[in-house]
């Protein structure tokens, strides 16, 4: 179906969103969740017309303690900036993700995030947040 075919049939289509600089007001993550780390996330979009997906910026600031976090959804990540260490809790496997990278966690990853220097990723997860 070509753009002229979905408008000759009288679809309805969304209008697409442009959401600018919104990575540099990130809320901080749980200190009590997360003690001794400095990670910052938020959502950009959360099940945009109903959609079972959400997008957002995570960010992690080089601290002595590792962030771990439990995938309860598939969740792909592109890096932005800088570089994670990543480590599955329970198999071992590690990784460096840096700039331009793209990072794919299957439901259920329990994943250590660590960085040298600091990191920014963009992520699209599959999860709703719908009642």
């Amino acid at each position: 179906m070509t753009v002229a075919d979905s408008s000759a049939i009288g679809q309805t289509v969304a209008p697409f969103r442009v959401t600018a600089d919104f990575w540099k007001s990130l809320p901080q993550m749980p200190v009590a969740e997360y003690p001794g780390t400095e990670g910052f996330i938020d959502d950009v979009y959360a099940n945009p017309d109903g959609s079972e997906m959400s997008a957002g910026y995570f960010e992690l600031r080089r601290t002595d303690d590792p962030l771990d976090y439990l995938y309860e959804y598939d969740e792909m990540k592109v890096v932005l900036e800088g570089e994670f260490v990543l480590e599955n809790l329970d198999t071992g496997q590690k990784e460096v993700a840096k700039a331009k990278d793209v990072i794919f966690f299957p439901k259920g990853s329990r994943i250590r995030f660590s960085t040298p220097e600091g990191a920014l990723a963009f992520y699209v997860g599959h999860r709703s947040f719908a009642p």
